[in-house]
């Protein structure tokens, strides 16, 4: 048996199969964990609509000092975390580290946010109260790119709004999840935390459980549609975090010396699998070819490798799905643009792929108006900053987006226009918990972070009074 447990009810149990989970920087068999079943995914949510009431009438106060503990063990495990995560999704150790703390500080500060309620009216003639209560049990699907990072994003808001949750971890990167399980058995009373995997067979099961209360989903927005289809045999609650196609709008008044840098990062972080990544950058056509070229630069001396080995910048692609897709996006970008760095797979086990230039590349191909989700970076010449807005907004997704000037008044106003849920200014991929956190358009409904985001888990209840 797997020394990796599923958690149901409290206990952690063997899943009713087995599935094998890979190294994505070796394509060998990392480790073989419990696989659960509908029977099983059943039993989860059962647990937790039975554990529901006890916990959503224990004090906040004692909800919020459970959350507390997990942030406090996962840190005392950052290493180990740290490591398995590396292995399991493939990104470098540096990366997983910060993913592990601030995972402890995502947690830590969102149980220390309150959920009060408001006085509407109170008069000789009625006295009217809001108050916010919680919904029951929470499912949470949970991708693979940041496997532990993205239920932090979920499970704290949900457990202190007083739900019970099941957890869906992605089938590659099972095993983070799985071991914060065995943390949550010893701190949450039975039944408020489950874990359980899948195959990628038990999320329309999730979606439509009739005892299932509410949905909290990151991933595509080709399966963000499907979960909310599913959910609406119930007219589930509902929050959706799906793709982006991010777009950097660069002016001509920028030292490209000095913009690239966090351009190229921003693009490339976690070998560009995150959902606000730079997608796709509109570089005005006076520093066009020298944007190119330090952005080439930088991609031609990155260090792609293992992300245990010391010095990798850069791992591989999470699994062999992404991978294969990815290299579709390559030949779309020969056949349509000029490679300037990068543009091939490497010679060697794993799912390597260097970081890729393209330059000479217009709007309507696919690797500028889709998602590519990988460490390929289009360069689109413009001439007219209204004109990029305009190309930049037709894109069904409205994430994230940037813009880079030395103008902050022309910055501020061009950010104002972007249709796009976070819009950074000289910047990208600065988020905090304490900042709200939602998408516009196809890339998503609902709000993540901050106290808007713990009220997407709560019900709204009026008290209406008479005098």
């Amino acid at each position: 048996m797997s020394d990796y447990k599923l958690l149901i009810g409290g206990k952690l149990v063997d899943g009713d199969a087995t599935m094998d989970v890979i190294n994505p920087a070796t394509e060998e068999i990392l480790a073989t964990c419990p696989r659960g079943s509908e029977r099983q995914l059943n039993e989860a949510v059962a647990a937790g609509k039975k554990a529901f009431k006890a916990w959503a009438k224990t004090p906040m106060a004692e909800r919020r000092a459970c959350v507390m503990k997990l942030a406090d063990a996962i840190e005392a495990r950052l290493d180990e975390f740290a490591r398995l995560l590396t292995q399991e999704q493939g990104k470098p150790l540096s990366e997983s580290t910060a993913e592990i703390a601030y995972t402890s500080a995502f947690l830590r500060y969102l149980a220390s946010l309150d959920l009060e309620g408001r006085l509407i009216e109170d008069n000789d003639n009625r006295r009217v109260e809001m108050r916010r209560k919680p919904l029951g049990v929470v499912g949470c699907i949970i991708p693979w790119n940041f496997p532990v990072l993205i239920v932090a994003f979920k499970a704290p808001v949900a457990l202190l709004a007083g739900n019970t949750i099941v957890i869906k971890p992605a089938p590659t990167t099972p095993l983070t999840t799985l071991r914060l399980g065995e943390l949550c058995a010893e701190i949450f009373p039975a039944g408020v935390v489950n874990i359980v995997t899948d195959q990628n067979d038990l999320g329309a099961a999730l979606t439509s459980h009739p005892d299932i209360a509410k949905i909290s989903f990151t991933g595509s927005t080709e399966t963000g549609k499907k979960v909310m289809a599913s959910a609406a045999s119930t007219i589930k609650r509902i929050t959706l975090e799906l793709g982006g196609n991010d777009a950097a709008i660069v002016l001509g008044d920028v030292d490209p010396k000095v913009v690239a840098p966090g351009i190229f990062g921003g693009a490339t972080m976690n070998a560009g699998q995150v959902c606000l990544a730079v997608k796709r950058v509109y570089a005005h056509d006076s520093i066009y070819d020298e944007l190119c070229d330090e952005l080439a630069k930088l991609a031609d001396a990155a260090i792609v490798d293992d992300g245990l080995k010391q010095g990798a910048q850069i791992g591989p692609l999470q699994n062999k799905m992404q991978y294969e897709k990815v290299k579709g996006f390559l030949e779309d970008a020969r056949a349509n643009g000029n490679i300037i760095a990068g543009g091939e797979v490497m010679d060697r086990p794993g799912y390597f792929i260097r970081p890729t230039i393209v330059r000479d590349v217009k709007d309507g191909t696919r690797i500028v108006d889709e998602e590519q989700f990988g460490p390929i970076l289009p360069v689109i010449r413009f001439t007219d900053a209204e004109d990029a807005l305009e190309r930049a907004n037709a894109s069904p997704w409205g994430l994230g987006g940037s813009v880079w000037s030395n103008d902050r008044d022309k910055a501020y106003n061009l950010a104002c226009e972007m249709e796009s849920g976070t819009v950074w200014i000289n910047k990208h991929l600065d988020f905090g918990p304490n900042i709200p956190f939602g998408g516009a358009k196809q890339s998503g409904i609902g709000v993540e972070f901050a106290e808007e985001g713990l009220h997407e888990f709560t019900q709204i209840q009026v008290i209406n009074e008479a005098r």
